[in-house]
């Protein structure tokens, strides 16, 4: 369970404006070299990306590789580590319809000699080569994996994002307090949407409300395309709200529960289809639908720069700074550890990330400098997430709450603070 504290709506995170300020820093701000000359394996640390260019996931993409490339560039602007610059290898992740991309991406990888891998986006993508990553000795650190099934999979395993145990808990607090008593789900059958719908009736049942539609057995077909007569059985059973986990599929589903005569201010949303919809909708379609993301509202100063180093603005921020933060995590212990290969990082994560306590810092510079003055660090996440539990699980996170206005363009409302 998840003990909640909410943010008042509007602010903007202390850690996440610091830490947008330290990734400003470039080569007249800060080390010369960030590199212990000596103490490093020698080898350039390299990092590989397995996230969604193309696929139903494809929309988050863009701000995830922003995310590890601003680590990258922080990092390299500083003089890099080890005395050379950190390597990037971007590949595709797709999704789960296109399973053979994902794993021929990690074959590629890991003849690539990465020390790490960042993603991938889906849970179920990442169930399905997590074995093979491990099997290399390579860590992977999904800045977007939600599902519990993932919770302590590995010692190479990490991620940024909670667990579905945090958003799930959040999602369903949230649809209670609007007078969601009676609530139907409708989503595919995909480990990420059972494990969080999961996670939401419990919450449902714990309160004696009722989830009337979206059981076991309700689920559809991930390749589903026609959504008519699954909108019929859930407003069959007369719910007050309806809850959509689907990725892609939202983009028939929503026209159809709207079109039906169901209000759109009691959709809602979760963070695989949290996305804008203003070019796939009439106006006023998903007007007061609302929506969660897990992750802190990123000050407009790091939002800016994931705008530059992506080369024109992005249309969503969502998992930027997760990626961010687990690009900036994983050089850090490469650092710590003083060597660019998997097992160094791996045996370092949990340190970097302030589980073993130690003095707190932002952005590159600032922790080198502290790790290589022989200190131990608390990492302050732009995400917000706290140090690494027994799990490889953030120990703390942040839920955003996001609604529709009439141009279908989610904004954020207030963000939700969890302890697992």
């Amino acid at each position: 369970m998840a003990r909640w504290n909410t943010i008042a709506r509007g602010a903007a995170l202390a850690a996440a404006a610091s830490l947008a300020l330290a990734a400003c820093s470039s080569e007249d701000g800060g080390s010369e070299d960030t590199g212990s000359e000596g103490t490093g394996s020698g080898d350039a640390l390299k990092i590989g990306s397995l996230l969604p260019l193309t696929g139903s996931l494809a929309f988050l993409g863009p701000p995830e590789v922003a995310g590890v490339d601003l680590a990258a560039k922080e990092i390299n602007d500083a003089g890099g580590i080890f005395g050379a610059d950190v390597e990037i290898i971007h590949e595709d992740s797709s999704d789960t319809d296109n399973p053979q991309i994902a794993q021929q991406s990690v074959s590629s990888l890991i003849s690539d000699e990465v020390a790490a891998i960042v993603g991938a986006a889906s849970s179920s993508v990442s169930l399905n080569v997590v074995d093979d990553i491990a099997a290399a000795s390579i860590v992977q650190i999904s800045p977007a994996n939600t599902s519990t099934a993932l919770s302590g999979y590995s010692p190479f395993y990490f991620r940024t994002a909670p667990p579905d145990t945090v958003q799930g808990d959040a999602l369903a607090n949230l649809m209670l307090g609007d007078g969601i008593e009676n609530l139907g789900i409708l989503l595919f059958a995909d480990d990420y949407a059972t494990s969080l719908r999961d996670v939401v009736s419990g919450v449902y049942e714990e309160n004696g409300a009722t989830i009337t539609y979206g059981n076991s057995g309700d689920e559809f077909q991930t390749d589903a395309a026609n959504f008519e007569s699954i909108v019929q059985d859930v407003l069959a059973t007369n719910p007050d709200g309806i809850l959509v986990i689907a990725f892609d599929q939202t983009k028939a589903i929503i026209p159809a529960l709207v079109g039906a005569g169901f209000p759109s201010d009691k959709l809602y949303l979760t963070d695989g289809n949290t996305a804008d919809y203003s070019a796939d909708f009439e106006p006023g379609t998903m007007t007061g639908a609302q929506g969660t993301i897990p992750g802190a509202n990123a000050s407009d100063e790091f939002k800016t720069l994931l705008d530059e180093v992506h080369g024109e603005p992005l249309d969503s921020y969502a998992y930027g700074a997760e990626s961010y933060d687990a690009t900036m995590l994983v050089a850090l212990a490469a650092l710590k550890g003083g060597g660019s290969d998997g097992q160094t990082v791996a045996d370092n994560l949990a340190a970097v990330s302030g589980a073993d306590g130690g003095t707190e810092c932002t952005g590159w510079v600032e922790c080198s400098e502290l790790i290589e003055s022989g200190e131990d660090i608390i990492y302050q996440a732009v995400s917000g997430v706290g140090p690494f539990n027994e799990d490889n699980d953030p120990s703390s996170a942040y839920v955003g709450v996001y609604e529709y206005g009439d141009d279908n363009i989610q904004t954020w409302v207030e963000a939700v603070f969890g302890e697992v």
